[in-house]
């Protein structure tokens, strides 16, 4: 079961991450890579693939 909620956990954050990049690369072009570690990371966790 907490493989389950980390999981769903690790999903939550990768779509906050993504909705913070795509803002940055809107608003900050510059500056939208620091974002890119977190939701590569957490896209690879929610997947299962790391």
């Amino acid at each position: 079961m907490e493989t389950k909620s980390s999981t769903l956990l690790d999903w939550v954050i990768f779509l906050i991450s993504l909705v913070a990049m795509i803002a940055l690369l809107k608003f900050a072009t510059p500056w939208f890579w620091l974002a890119l570690p977190f939701v590569t990371t957490y896209l690879a966790k929610a997947l299962n693939a790391m």
